[in-house]
């Protein structure tokens, strides 16, 4: 059973949960719903009474898996289940990944009954999971008013309230409107109301709630000033906003003191800009508390404001993954796509993690695949070249996702209705070429990351 806030009588109760993945492959790269999670704090210091069920929970009491991986990765358990239709003709498997749901029964029953159930979303082509837990949950609590937010909420609005079964969509972010909604549908007057004043007006996650806090995913920013064609976080997010560092670093501590956290992801779109106010200081108050933590960049930096300074600082400071995102190392092509680095940044970023102390092995870049109308040569040169620099390429395969530059072409390239539903848009199908699901395209790609 997930941890509960202390309950204060008369309070409506609140579950937040995190839903099952549907999925033909999925692994916790240091994934957490950060965003529900910090919703459940600010309800929680409102005085509403939070619960919290994280389907995706490696650490549940009852489970096999001997929970982390290396600094805090994990697989997460699964289940085969039927492909959507549509897709029956892809060589995988199709599984449901998370808690068995007899697991998430039982847990439900030591609940209280919920006053209200908010449910969050992510991937776009995830839907399946997130259908399927607003069902089992609306079965289990009948007549509980089920709201649905999120990334797929979001992107896929019309879609989600057509077809996820939530008796309300959120289709902008929460943060400054849950307290009122909450208020709204529960009829309860919450003991204060945190006025929108960037990040350092909110409490910190409730990563507490977890079964166990095995590493804290930090969002030091909000929002990005590039606008890369394949890259929704320009509509997500339309301004760009920073967290305070000192605000960052009391977090960082707060975390390792009080739960003995070692490894911190950072989530950010943009860490390194606006460095001389931001990250710096950041990495620098890292330093000068001497704790022993280690850091990671799953989102990726952009390798063209990495000066020798801020490599420096991030090796004093404790950082272990370096991932840039290159995209692609045609660089003739690359503003077609990518409009933040050429190739004499590449070079010199590289570089600069280099001199600093970084390892090679410690450094991967990003290398997309599976967009629209792509060619295999291009990929093979740029695995090649970003190997000749003595690093990892990465290959992220592309999502085709609405509301950015790209999405008409991958709608006219894709051979699946990717407009009509996005579970077509799972990268892991390559939906954006013409030819069918090819594992000897994949399988040759990564021999040749191997060689």
């Amino acid at each position: 059973m997930k941890k509960t806030s202390i309950r204060k009588k008369g309070s409506p109760n609140i579950l937040l949960v995190n839903p099952w993945i549907h999925d033909f492959a999925a692994y916790d790269f240091w994934a957490k719903p950060i965003g529900l999670l910090y919703l459940a704090a600010i309800l929680r210091s409102s005085g509403f009474n939070i619960s919290y069920i994280d389907c995706l929970d490696r650490f549940h009491p009852k489970t096999h898996l001997k929970g982390s991986s290396r600094y805090g990765k994990g697989p997460y358990l699964k289940t085969r289940i039927e492909k959507p239709a549509g897709l029956k003709d892809i060589n995988r498997n199709y599984s449901r990944y998370g808690i068995f749901p007899e697991w998430l029964k039982d847990d439900l029953e030591t609940l209280p009954r919920p006053d209200l159930i908010l449910v969050t979303s992510l991937m776009t082509y995830w839907y399946p999971g997130v259908k399927e837990i607003i069902s089992f949950l609306k079965g289990f609590f009948p007549g509980v008013f089920v709201v649905l937010g999120g990334v797929y909420a979001r992107l896929c609005t019309d879609h989600a309230k057509a077809n996820c079964g939530a008796d309300l969509v959120i289709d902008k972010e929460s943060e400054e409107l849950i307290i009122t909604l909450a208020e709204d549908l529960t009829g309860y007057k919450a003991d204060s109301i945190i006025p929108f004043q960037g990040f350092d007006s909110y409490p910190y996650p409730a990563f507490d709630l977890q079964n166990k806090v095995d590493y804290i995913p930090l969002l030091t920013s909000r929002g990005c000033p590039y606008s890369c064609d394949y890259c929704a976080s320009s509509f997500l997010r339309q301004n760009l906003s920073f967290r305070s560092p000192e605000n960052v670093l009391k977090e960082i501590i707060y975390w390792h003191e009080q739960y003995h956290v070692v490894d911190f992801a950072f989530y950010d779109d943009a860490l390194l800009v606006n460095a001389k106010e931001h990250i710096i200081p950041i990495l620098k108050g890292i330093i000068k508390s001497g704790i022993d933590v280690r850091f990671h960049t799953p989102n990726a930096m952009h390798i063209n404001r990495i000066t020798y300074e801020i490599a420096c600082l991030m090796f004093k400071a404790g950082f272990i993954n370096i991932r840039i995102g290159l995209e692609t190392a045609d660089f003739d092509d690359i503003a077609r796509l990518d409009r933040k680095i050429n190739q004499a940044d590449f070079i010199k970023g590289v570089e600069n993690l280099i001199k600093a102390g970084f390892k090679k092995e410690q450094i991967g870049a990003y290398l997309l695949i599976g967009l629209p109308n792509q060619k295999m040569q291009p990929i093979e040169s740029s695995i090649i070249d970003v190997k000749k620099r003595g690093i990892s390429p990465i290959l992220a395969y592309y999502t085709p996702i609405p509301h950015t530059r790209l999405w008409k072409t991958a709608v006219d390239s894709s051979r699946y209705d990717i407009e009509k539903d996005p579970v077509f848009t799972n990268n892991a199908i390559f939906p954006c070429q013409k030819g069918p699901f090819s594992w000897e395209k994949i399988t040759h790609l990564k021999k040749l990351l191997q060689t």
